[in-house]
């Protein structure tokens, strides 16, 4: 699937394009991923999939050695019987896992990589999910295990998750204006990044995006939204340390306050792969000097 040209010239080129390894916990033939792949290869990105033959959603960090089709993959596009691993016969840059998402990562990282870049890949993208994935729902969520595994490979990595939307097929006849809202928002953040040169992100960290919803009346363009600066977690007072001073607070909105706040927004969390908590201050600062120019305040 492709963006009509006029839909491409949306996407500038981005200041130098990177190697981009793409994973989700829906399915490597769900559309979600299919459409953030337009966009990023749009913005002159190098973009490969590895992600999960099936919709592997809720499985967390869980890692298993990849196994035969006994089934056909999601929406019959890949036949029962077929092996482990796989790829689209005529597109080889989608690959499909036949296991978790954060093995799914794991394959991309050991195999794909050196074929596709001659090394490993600058940044690790997952998603966007189809849902939220909100505070606790990041233990649960199969894309946060994607992430994180690569982030701690040493990978920058970014979790996307957009609030709208449902379990589609790669080849529907009309793509829905969340599924190109979402990825457009994805290369956004994704450009930014890019653009504040390397490393992207501290080791050991990832970062965790949440869309708000996308309606026939609004919120129907990328340009309708602002990013915000949050947390994971809700902090205990008295007991979490301050965060980032930014927007005269030091202490910054949860993911699901950004999420309930009336207007388009999307949720940028800074966390830490290990252990998936929110990151301090000072690596929280590091973030926010590199996207300063796409975050705001929430108002």
């Amino acid at each position: 699937m492709h963006f009509p040209l006029a839909a491409l010239t949306l996407f500038p080129l981005a200041t130098h394009a990177i190697n981009i390894l793409s994973s989700n916990d829906d399915g490597w033939a769900e559309l979600n991923i299919r459409t953030l792949y337009d966009a990023l290869t749009a913005a002159d990105h190098s973009v490969v999939i590895s992600a999960p033959a099936e919709n592997e959603s809720g499985s967390g960090s869980n890692d298993a050695t990849p196994t035969p089709l006994t089934s056909p993959c999601e929406f019959d596009s890949c036949p029962s019987g077929s092996p482990a691993v796989g790829h689209n016969a005529t597109q080889p840059r989608f690959n499909y896992v036949n296991s978790y998402p954060a093995t799914s990562m794991k394959y991309g990282l050991n195999n794909l990589s050196s074929t596709y870049f001659s090394g490993a890949p600058d940044l690790a993208v997952a998603g966007p999910n189809v849902g939220a994935n909100l505070g606790l729902a990041v233990f649960f969520s199969g894309t946060a295990g994607a992430t994180t595994y690569a982030a701690n490979q040493g990978i920058p990595a970014i979790a996307f998750s957009g609030y709208t939307g449902s379990q589609i097929a790669w080849n529907v006849s009309s793509v829905p204006t969340y599924s190109t809202v979402y990825a457009q928002l994805a290369t956004k953040l994704v450009d930014e990044l890019v653009e504040s040169g390397t490393p992207y992100l501290p080791t050991g960290v990832w970062l965790n995006v949440n869309f708000g919803a996308v309606s026939d009346d609004s919120c129907t363009s990328a340009d309708d939204f602002s990013f915000v600066l949050s947390r994971i977690f809700t902090a205990i007072p008295l007991i979490t340390a301050d965060d980032v001073e930014t927007c005269n607070s030091t202490r910054l909105p949860t993911e699901l306050d950004v999420m309930l706040h009336s207007g388009c927004w999307a949720s940028v969390s800074v966390g830490m792969a290990g252990d998936k908590l929110d990151a301090n201050a000072t690596v929280q600062g590091v973030v926010l000097e590199k996207l300063g120019g796409l975050l705001t305040c929430l108002d």
